[in-house]
Formats: structure tokens, C-alpha cells, sequence
């Protein structure tokens, strides 16, 4: 029942600070495995003033689908994604699975400043508070999503057509012969991490802006595109 779900593992109830209270993340958390490691990541990032996108890989069994299901209807605030992904490792999949969570976020009542993605295997060093503290002194209105012009030894990712295969038991993406036609826009590409803090401001800009949709069908078939996509919007002046 919802009641040993909050009083047995004491999740948080209420803002532990104004502070807290008058600042809300979004979070997107990608899963597919581990319920019990789910719940412990959830305990320790939920906050009532919050918001939580839950992807769910469509590929999961059935019980672990039902029981993630039965967690989040405790909540007000966490929600699963309304559109799901076989999600294949380093395919455009990945990518997309973020990007419909982001989809359901911004079209949310909640008014969050920013929003973080996770994965299932993650876990927290900083409390809610202390994220919160750092993103306004050093990222007030900035995006946190590092990276450097693509290296040569990385090329390859974008520059061979990719496939994804979900015909096995595990799922791959691989090379096809065909070579890529050059970046939409005359983008630079850069890369960096598929791990990012972005505002608000900036999610909504990369659902709407013409170059971020012509980057995003460009990146359909390349290599862990989760990896340059945010990172090459972020560079765009402006």
C-alpha cells in the first residue's frame, strides 16, 4: 500500500527549506533493471516540491513494469513517460527516451528551474539543497552539459551511418557501409557527456528550434548521439 511505501522507507514529505521549496528540479530518470536500487536512487532525490519523469524500458518484463507502476502512483509528482523506447545501448533510442520525458516535463504544472537526468545505477553525493546551492553560484541560467570540439579518435561516430538491431536477446547498434552527410546548419559538433543540468529555458528551445530538430533527425543514425546533441545545441551563439 502507498501508506508502507512512505512511512516504511521514509520518504520525504515536505521542503526542507524555503530555499528548497521555492527552487524545483525536474528529474528524468531512464530504468530498466534493479527495482530495489530504483527505489533507493528515488528515496534519496525525492522531494515533494519536485518532479520525476520516469523512462521505463519498453523491453523490461512485465512485473517490473507493474511494480514501478505501483511506486509511482503514490506520487503526485512522478509520473512514467508518457511515450517508451526499446532502448538499445549507445542507439538513438537512448537519446529519444530523454527527449519525451522532456516532452511531458514542460507541458507539466510543476514550474521547475531545472532538470537533471539519471539512470537507474546512479546515485546521489549531494543533498537536494546543496545541488540546488551550487547550480545558482556558479550555473545561474546556464546549462552544465561539458564537452570539447568531437576528437578525431571519436570521428567515426558521426561520420558512419549506425543501425540499431533489436532481433537478440541484446540489442546493438552497428555500422552500416554508407558514410553521413555533413551536420544540418553548418553545426560544429562537439562532445562530451550523454549527463547534463539544463534549464528550463533550454529544454523548451531544443523542442522547438529549427536547428535543434535538424540536428536531432541527423543524429538518428549516428553513434551514442546523447553524447554530442546536448553539448552542440549548448555551443549555438546565443
Amino acid at each position: 500500500s502507498c501508506s508502507t511505501v512512505l512511512e516504511t522507507l521514509h520518504f520525504i514529505t515536505r521542503p526542507l527549506s524555503e530555499e528548497e521549496g521555492n527552487f524545483s528540479l525536474a528529474y528524468i530518470i531512464t530504468i530498466h533493471k534493479e527495482l530495489e536500487m530504483f527505489v533507493r536512487l528515488l528515496r534519496a532525490i525525492y522531494m515533494p516540491q519536485n518532479i520525476y519523469c520516469i523512462h521505463i524500458d519498453e523491453k523490461s518484463p512485465r512485473d517490473y513494469k507493474t511494480a514501478v507502476q505501483n511506486i509511482v502512483n503514490c506520487f503526485e509528482n512522478i509520473f512514467i513517460s508518457s511515450k517508451r523506447e526499446h532502448v538499445v545501448y549507445a542507439g538513438f533510442s537512448r537519446l529519444q527516451a530523454d527527449i519525451n520525458c522532456m516532452r511531458d516535463l514542460v507541458n507539466s504544472k510543476v514550474q521547475w528551474n531545472y532538470v537533471i537526468n539519471l539512470c537507474g545505477q546512479d546515485f546521489p553525493l549531494k543533498t537536494n539543497k546543496e545541488i540546488i546551492q551550487y547550480i545558482k553560484s556558479k550555473w545561474n541560467g546556464k546549462n552544465i552539459t561539458p564537452g570539447i570540439v568531437q576528437p578525431l579518435h571519436v570521428k567515426h561516430r558521426t561520420e558512419v551511418s549506425y543501425r540499431e538491431f533489436t532481433h537478440s536477446r541484446v540489442p546493438y547498434v552497428y555500422p552500416a557501409k554508407s558514410r553521413k552527410a555533413q551536420p544540418p546548419h553548418n553545426l560544429t559538433i562537439y562532445f562530451g557527456s550523454a549527463y547534463y543540468i539544463l534549464t528550463k529555458g533550454f529544454v523548451e528551445f531544443t523542442l522547438r528550434d529549427a536547428r535543434a530538430k535538424a540536428l536531432l533527425e541527423w543524429s538518428r543514425d549516428t553513434y551514442s548521439p546523447d553524447e554530442h546533441y546536448w553539448v552542440t545545441l549548448n555551443r549555438l551563439p546565443g
